[in-house]
């Protein structure tokens, strides 16, 4: 079941919700918080059986194994129990995502003809994988001393974020499970929750699927060998730059914004991240969550930029390689990872023949930060065709065709395609986020004029419940594919 769907809209998150506030309330002060934990629990078990009901009990013998080594790394913490449950982790993720990927690769290197596996994809396997991996790796530090096996449970298993994350953090989320604050419902949460939910499904609906129109077809017919001429494969590549964004800051509104509608408040995954001037800020802006997670749980354990700038180099292109195959089974996502890791270096290189130089000021600054805005997004968009090819060959088809080697071609767009691409450059690139836009339209008073601060409830009211029409008519015109899903 994908948030987007009918039959979650309209009926799993209102029951979700409405059976959490009544268990809440039905336990009073004594059982409230527990059994509002065991309903969430419940219900994001359904959540997940709903894509597969037989995967369920491997969910459950993941975080039975991963609580049963985090007691035991509370009691007595050791380098050889977390490598092995560590270890245990990582060969379930890599049997169930990369196992038919490597014997493809042994028999295109050695033509061994080696059959395949039927491997059905459990969903959300790398978000709960890494989820718990960061829970062993905190536990074994001394940062976890008490676990309730319920909260943990929940933590893991917490429908808003298991398709596609937020990564969530132990320390930032359990303490938020049972909360008595969080058991009644509230009007400011529902408020927010609800219309950044809506901004979320408008965002995936209305604009990541209508990009996609304008991107698959081409990245379809370069999979198929077509060679493609300059203004097409620009086009292409421009659109799934902006569905991706979309799609995936979509998805992580609705999720925040469910999660709060249960008071539950889970971590921003994105802050603006085209608008970066460089691509070390593009990272503190996009998949936020991964990002740190790369920084504490990966780049930091094995070095960092401890050890002088050679290892260091050596320690960054590791993190982002790994970083990029962590995306999916495919070797054109490894490529995508090393050229993220090839601009941080050279961004790093950059910064150290800048070190002595005055900033700009004025029209100078100005003129520069536009162009480094400028230049960070190209390279964010050569490194998106990799990321959406299927092949090395389709990728080599899109970046020849942008580069012209076939002819420029012609631009067509129709009306619609034009305000579809233009709304979607401003959105990314001079508006707020979507947290910002509620916040901003809630501190709203009118100004001098009191009385316009007296219809915003009307205009914000009919403003979502429009978004909202408009989404549902177009869930139910087409086919909505969900770029992250079963990550």
């Amino acid at each position: 079941m994908l948030f987007n769907a009918y039959s979650f809209i309209a009926v799993f998150l209102p029951v979700s919700l409405f059976g959490y506030f009544l268990s809440g309330w039905l336990g009073g002060d004594k059982y409230g918080g527990r059994a509002a934990i065991l309903w969430l629990l419940a219900a994001s078990l359904v959540f997940y059986g709903l894509w597969n009901v037989r995967l369920i009990g491997l969910l459950l013998l993941s975080i039975g194994f991963n609580y049963a080594f985090g007691l035991i790394l509370i009691r007595k913490p050791g380098r050889i129990l977390l490598g092995f449950a560590i270890s245990c982790n990582l060969l379930l993720l890599g049997w169930f995502k990369y196992a038919n990927f490597f014997i493809s690769t042994l028999n295109d290197i050695s033509n061994a003809q080696l059959p395949l596996f039927t491997i059905i994809l459990p969903l959300g396997i790398s978000f709960f994988t890494f989820t718990q991996i960061a829970f062993l790796v905190d536990t074994w530090r001394g940062k976890v001393r008490e676990v309730d096996p319920f909260r943990y449970a929940l933590f893991v298993t917490y429908f808003p974020h298991l398709v596609a994350g937020p990564l969530l953090h132990h320390q930032q989320i359990m303490p938020q499970f049972g909360n008595p604050a969080t058991l009644r419902p509230h009007a400011a949460d529902l408020q927010y929750g609800f219309a950044l939910f809506i901004l979320g499904l408008a965002k995936k609906v209305l604009l990541a699927d209508s990009f996609a129109e304008h991107s698959t077809p081409v990245f379809d017919a370069a999979q198929d060998g077509a060679l493609l001429e300059a203004f097409i494969s620009w086009k292409a590549a421009l659109a799934y730059t902006l569905q991706l964004y979309f799609d995936f800051s979509g998805y992580s509104d609705m999720a925040i914004g469910m999660s709060r509608m249960f008071g539950i408040t889970l971590p921003v995954n994105f802050s603006s991240p085209y608008k970066a001037r460089n691509i070390s800020e593009f990272w503190r802006r996009w998949h936020m969550t991964l990002s740190t997670f790369l920084r504490e749980y990966l780049y930091i354990p094995l070095g960092g930029n401890r050890h002088g700038a050679v290892r260091t180099g050596i320690n960054l292109m590791a993190t982002m390689l790994l970083g990029g195959l962590w995306h999916g089974a495919n070797w054109t996502f490894a490529v995508w990872g090393g050229l993220h890791g090839l601009y941080l270096l050279l961004h790093r290189l950059w910064q150290y023949f800048r070190r002595d130089a005055a900033p700009a000021t004025g029209m100078t600054a100005w003129i520069g930060n536009g162009l480094a805005t400028g230049l960070t997004l190209l390279c964010v968009v050569i490194g998106w065709v990799f990321f959406r090819a299927e092949s090395f060959e389709a990728a080599t088809i899109i970046l020849s065709g942008m580069l012209g080697l076939n002819g420029l071609g012609s631009l067509i767009l129709d009306n619609w395609g034009v305000a579809l691409f233009a709304t979607g450059g401003i959105i990314v690139l001079w508006l707020p986020s979507s947290q910002q836009c509620i916040e901003r339209i809630s501190s709203f008073d009118g100004g001098s004029d009191k009385r316009l601060g007296m219809f915003k409830p009307i205009v914000q009211g009919a403003g979502l419940g429009l978004l909202l029409l408009a989404s549902l008519h177009r869930i139910y015109g087409g086919n909505s594919e969900f770029l992250y899903f079963q990550f």
